[in-house]
């Protein structure tokens, strides 16, 4: 817990250094594909992913040091070897738990927030899952398990593993020669983000591209086809709490619904996207048809509204900062307490974003709970300690938050475009 904060706090910020200079790149070269709301959206998600996953707030059925213990024919020692055979077992069980997120409509619910933005950029990259609280991973390490591949050199590669995702999520780059027949490249990416009818669950690997042609999921970048992204039945909103849950949320409708008792349980495993007959009739879903031909999600907003929503982001990563930082010294249930906050604030934050008519409230119920925890701690958890003027700033801008959000909500409001909604 304590050590994934220290790496992150070393991560997050070159993710979004990156990020902004891909945003000033595209700019530089006329071809912007990074949107303000859309980046926010994407960097808030990453935010409650990784707060989720540092307060440890999901279990594996089976850990793969339990695999090893129990399982292994053999035990080897930690040699450059290891590390070769640990990378090739991670990326193929990251190709098969890919793949299983695209079949299975259950399984789409975890997967489903990384391609809800319809830009595809560096940031979108960092759109991860919150609903996922039971782990199955460590089943697809097997192979490694029964070699003995010990668990710490498991444990080494695995976050350098997904780090190594990141780079190949952006336009910029082209198609990279001999190195497409190996490494998964930014072309490869696009076309598995695409929506495109050619391109649709193909190109599943994480690193390697080798599992996707032996399986023959592969799919070449085709110059008639240029990709289109999203997913087909978009999500219309920037709050990723809301993303995160609307899919589960409709199969969960169309389960109480259907009154055919066996389309009750085969919604969820059934293939994604796959409905039961009649309640596909009685309650359809917005899904586009044409690709070429549907508009982006999109708010209209003020420059003014823009610089507001930056600086909220910006002090909602110093407060994730802070956490990361001191998990040890706020300790527990604190550091529960200040991740719910965490996701309270981005709910209201995307609120805002959304132009929803009840951004006002959730900002007030935002602010309120900031100032209520200061009360109730006499304290930022622990914060003074550094700063001990600290709970004084922090009371302040929770009250001059509630009151711009309220003006922005009256003086903004109406001014999205009209989309319709999914669900």
């Amino acid at each position: 817990m304590e050590t994934y904060g220290k790496i992150l706090l070393i991560a997050m910020p070159a993710f979004l250094l990156l990020v902004l200079f891909e945003k000033w790149y595209g700019w530089r070269k006329g071809k912007n594909t990074v949107r303000h709301m859309d980046m926010v959206s994407s960097l808030t998600s990453g935010v409650t992913n990784v707060t989720k996953d540092v307060l440890g707030l999901a279990f594996a059925l089976l850990t793969y040091e339990w695999l090893v213990d129990h399982i292994a024919l053999t035990h080897i020692k930690a040699t450059w070897l290891t590390y070769v055979v640990a990378f090739i077992a991670l990326d193929f069980a990251g190709y098969a738990v890919h793949a299983l997120d695209h079949k299975i409509n259950f399984f789409w619910n975890s997967h489903l927030v990384h391609h809800s933005s319809e830009e595809f950029n560096l940031a979108c990259a960092l759109r991860q899952s919150v609903s996922v609280f039971v782990r199955l991973f460590a089943i697809l390490l097997l192979p490694a398990a029964v070699l003995g591949v010990p668990a710490s050199v498991i444990a080494l590669v695995a976050p350098l593993h997904l780090f190594a995702q990141f780079w190949y999520h952006t336009q910029h780059i082209g198609k990279m020669g001999f190195l497409e027949k190996i490494i998964v490249t930014p072309s490869h990416h696009r076309v598995h983000h695409a929506i495109n009818k050619e391109y649709i669950d193909k190109n599943y690997g994480q690193i390697l591209i080798i599992w996707d042609k032996v399986f023959g999921t592969f799919q070449e970048e085709l110059k008639e086809a240029p990709p289109v992204y999203g997913i087909t039945r978009p999500v219309r909103t920037w709050n990723p709490i809301r993303i995160n849950f609307q899919h589960i949320s409709l199969l969960i409708k169309d389960a109480w619904r259907t009154k055919n008792w066996k389309d009750k349980i085969a919604v969820f495993y059934k293939p994604t996207g796959w409905r039961p007959a009649d309640v596909t009739e009685k309650y359809p879903v917005f899904k586009i048809d044409d690709v070429y031909k549907f508009e982006k999600y999109d708010t209209v907003n003020s420059k003014l509204f823009v610089v507001w929503t930056w600086i909220q982001l910006i002090i909602l990563l110093l407060l994730v900062s802070y956490l990361f930082g001191n998990i040890a010294a706020i300790g527990k249930p604190a550091i529960f307490i200040y991740g719910a906050f965490i996701f309270l604030f981005v709910y209201a934050l995307s609120e805002s974003m959304d132009k929803s008519r009840y951004a006002y409230l959730w900002a007030a119920i935002n602010a309120g709970t900031g100032i209520g925890l200061i009360v109730y701690y006499n304290d930022w958890f622990g914060a003074s300690t550094w700063l001990p003027f600290v709970k004084y700033v922090l009371a302040g801008y929770f009250v001059l938050s509630a009151i711009v959000v309220i003006w922005f909500s009256f003086y903004e409001r109406g001014t999205e475009k009209e989309q319709p909604l999914a669900g």
